[in-house]
């Protein structure tokens, strides 16, 4: 069945930080991401059949069992990436109003997978990004393996609505889509009515949003014939420190 998408505004790889700057988001292709990150699509293809290992995501408070994910934190500094001891993840109700205020613990990222030459060039990379954007500094960075399926006829890709995250810049890259409709990316200006809707269809693009100065949101998913899927990769990076619980942050410090 074939299925019609609205193409991406894709941006080039020498205009990145221009079009960032100018519109708070930019969409790469493929071709651009390995350009950018110094890695291969190989590379980068090889780490596809891990999606199909991930865990249900147990915390889903509209009663789905649509999401499986995997998460793992890190540090960027420079050209030096660094795994940091599996942590909760935790967003205030500000961000994220059906699921904040909970300290949701998912089963970690494969260290096969974070420790992979192309894995940590996407990470240097993005962190290259968000210095150009806010200046050269550590970042503190979550990543998120999600596959979203359609087995109970539906799939939310982010159930909470159109959202920030509470970062500086937020990655998500298409790994794939199978035998779905819908899917459809949006993004809206936080301070006029621009907004674009597209679809990433190809295989590592990437859709990359400056947190503080727009939203977005993923539409529901459907089969379009049998059971199909989604899978991304969606990478925050924050200045100055994770963004914790703070009472939890305020024990520590009494500590």
């Amino acid at each position: 069945m074939s299925i019609q998408t609205l193409e991406p505004p894709l941006t080039a790889a020498t205009e990145l930080s221009a079009t960032l700057k100018k519109q708070g988001f930019a969409v790469l292709d493929s071709q651009s991401v390995v350009e950018l990150s110094g890695t291969t699509l190989e590379a980068l293809r090889a780490l596809e059949s891990t999606w199909s290992a991930l865990a249900p995501d147990q915390y889903l408070k509209d009663g789905g069992r649509y999401r499986y994910r995997r998460h793992g934190s890190f540090t960027v500094n420079g050209k030096d990436v660094t795994a940091v001891a599996h942590r909760a993840h935790w967003q205030p109700l500000s961000y994220n109003a059906l699921h904040g205020g909970m300290h949701r613990w998912f089963e970690p990222i494969e260290a096969h997978v974070s420790q992979a030459p192309a894995w940590q060039a996407l990470l240097r990379f993005l962190g290259g990004v968000a210095s150009e954007m806010r200046g050269l500094q550590p970042w503190f960075v979550e990543a998120h393996q999600f596959k979203i399926d359609t087995a109970d006829g539906i799939g939310r890709p982010t159930p909470e609505g159109a959202h920030r995250d509470g970062v500086q810049l937020v990655a998500v890259f298409l790994i794939g889509r199978h035998d779905i409709k819908g899917g459809e990316t949006r993004v809206f200006d936080m301070a006029t009515p621009f907004g674009q809707r597209f679809t990433l269809t190809e295989p590592w693009s990437v859709l990359l949003l400056d947190d503080e100065r727009v939203i977005h949101e993923t539409t529901p998913i459907q089969p379009a014939d049998k059971n199909g899927w989604r899978d991304t990769l969606v990478v925050t990076l924050r200045a100055g420190s994770f963004l914790d619980d703070p009472a939890l942050v305020l024990k520590k410090i009494k500590l």
